[in-house]
This record gives C-alpha cells, structure tokens and sequence, in this order.
C-alpha cells in the first residue's frame, strides 16, 4: 500500500457532483455532495482516494476522502470562463475609456493644430509682407544713392562750368 502525502489545491471535476466521504471507500458515510469547480485542499492521497479539506466559504469547514479520479488540478473550465469574462469586462470597460481619453486628445491636438495652422498662415502674410516692404526699401535706398550720385555729378558740372566761365572772363579781362 502506497501513501501519497502532499498539499495542493484541487477542485472538482467540470460537470458533476461529487460525494464527500468520512473515510476512503464507498462503504463510509457521505457527508455531503461536492458540486463541479469546488475548490479544496489535497492533503494526501491513497489507493484512489485523496483525503481534502474545502477552500470555499463553508461554515462546516468540512475534511473528507472523495475518489481521487474526480478531482483535477486546473481550474474548472466553467470557472476559467468566468474569470475570463470578468477580465474581458474590465479589459472592455478600460478599453472604452482609453479611446474615449484617445478621442478627447485627438480633438484637442486637432484644434491645437488649425490654431497653428491660422498662426502660420498669418506668419506667412506677414513675412511676405515684411519681405515686400523690404524690397522697396532697398529699392528705394538704390534710388537715392542713384539721385545723391546724379546731384553730386550734376553739381560738379555746374561748379566746373561756372568756374570755366571765371576762368574765362579773367583771361579776356587781363
């Protein structure tokens, strides 16, 4: 006869109800009948039978053998299920909140964005404008550099006739 001792947490098999016995063998007593996804407690096991103790919220706080066969390691598949659709709620509901938050942002950069587009705009106008103005300022400093040029010269004509003319009249006076 072979003794197996060892912890671990347990449940009962998907889709049936279980039988938990005060000894190992169907001959003791039943002292209750254990539904699919009980959790329990393995706290040993022999010749087929695994004695537990119940993990869920039980005021007997029941101890008894049941047909080690009935009992699997995983999680229960109907439990998984559960867990799994909890998780997708929340996963959904974080998901909502996360595009609605995405959605506002967006919003937000996209008025952000025809604002700089206006501020970028008018910058535009404004530097051609400036560049414009510019252009006719330079053109015009060309032009009275052009005209002071012209003065000058047009005055060192008339100031070379005149003082020709004195010449002049000097040598016919003398």
């Amino acid at each position: 006869m072979g003794h197996t001792s060892w912890a671990a947490k347990g449940y009962v098999t998907d889709s049936f109800r279980i039988s938990l016995r005060r000894g190992p063998s169907t001959e003791n007593k039943i002292l209750k009948f254990l539904p699919s996804g009980y959790p329990v407690e393995i706290l040993k096991t022999e010749e087929g039978w695994s004695l537990v103790h119940s993990l869920a919220d039980d005021p007997e706080n029941l101890k008894g053998w049941v047909l080690s066969r009935y009992l699997i390691i995983r999680l229960p598949w109907e439990n998984q299920t559960k867990l799994l659709l909890q998780e997708n709620a929340v996963l959904k509901e974080k998901l909502a909140r996360l595009e609605g938050d995405r959605d506002e942002t967006l919003k937000q950069e996209a008025d952000k964005n025809i604002k700089l587009k206006t501020v970028h705009e008018s910058s535009q106008k404004t530097i051609q404008m400036l560049t414009k103005e510019n252009e006719n300022l330079r053109f015009s400093q060309k032009n009275r550099l052009f005209l002071s040029g012209a003065l000058v010269l047009l005055c060192g004509l008339i100031s070379g006739m005149l003082v020709g003319r004195q010449q002049k009249k000097q040598r016919l006076s003398l």
